[in-house]
């Protein structure tokens, strides 16, 4: 499912350069759940972002699928990324404009996977499985940030990605939200064969993962 080999990435700042990521190399097959850990700062987040196509390695080649996703042109990544891969950032992310439905139902709208109707028929049943059938028409300043993360969730599904991404995915939620959001995440997992990879920091929670890949000072500690 996903492979890294010699991925690293390198900020030119004005007071110097700042490697962030230093030569990783990693496996992760297919249906698993993986876990990476690190402090804050240790580069954990850019080596997903790395992962995810939203940011050029330095050096290195990150395979999905066995594509080598940083060779192909921007717009067959950008296409590549919509279909291939699901998000779940930090914080919800959710667009405060739109209805609950229609930021989930987005992503499959700009991808063309799907019509109009088609799109808002499966995110209504995705947001229904996540618990927010009744909140479909609410705007995201309505509902709490255990359901604003649920959402996000759903709108990561809705075109159906083998490969599911979650930066720090419980960060600002209390400890019950933050188990009914894992407990999804496995179910995701285990019932749907899904590869997970999730960024966190709270080593309870890589417990529960079949791997954990520790990051310390931009590299993996074996």
């Amino acid at each position: 499912m996903l492979s890294c080999s010699n991925v690293g990435k390198t900020y030119a700042t004005e007071r110097g350069d700042i490697v962030a990521v230093r030569g990783i190399d990693l496996e992760v097959p297919s249906g698993q759940f993986a876990a990476i850990v690190g402090r804050s700062g240790s580069g954990k987040s850019s080596l997903m972002a790395m992962i995810g196509g939203l940011s050029r390695p330095s050096q290195g080649v990150v395979r999905v699928e066995g594509a080598d996703i940083w060779a192909l042109p921007d717009d067959a990544l950008a296409q590549f990324r919509n279909r291939k891969i699901g998000f779940v950032f930090q914080f919800a992310s959710l667009l405060p404009a739109l209805r609950v439905i229609d930021n989930v139902a987005l992503p499959a709208l700009l991808g063309r996977r799907l019509d109009a109707g088609a799109a808002y028929t499966r995110a209504a049943r995705l947001l229904a499985r996540l618990g927010l059938a009744e909140r479909l028409d609410a705007y995201p300043a309505e509902i709490s940030a255990g359901q604003q993360r649920r959402a996000v969730i759903a709108r990561a599904l809705i075109n159906a990605p083998s490969l599911l991404l979650a930066d720090e995915p419980t960060s600002d939620l209390d400890e019950r939200t933050e188990m009914e959001i894992m407990d999804e995440f496995r179910t995701l997992n285990r019932d749907h064969a899904m590869t997970v990879i999730i960024v966190t920091h709270n080593l309870r929670l890589a417990e529960q993962a079949d791997r954990v890949f520790h990051i310390a000072n931009g590299g993996l500690v074996k």
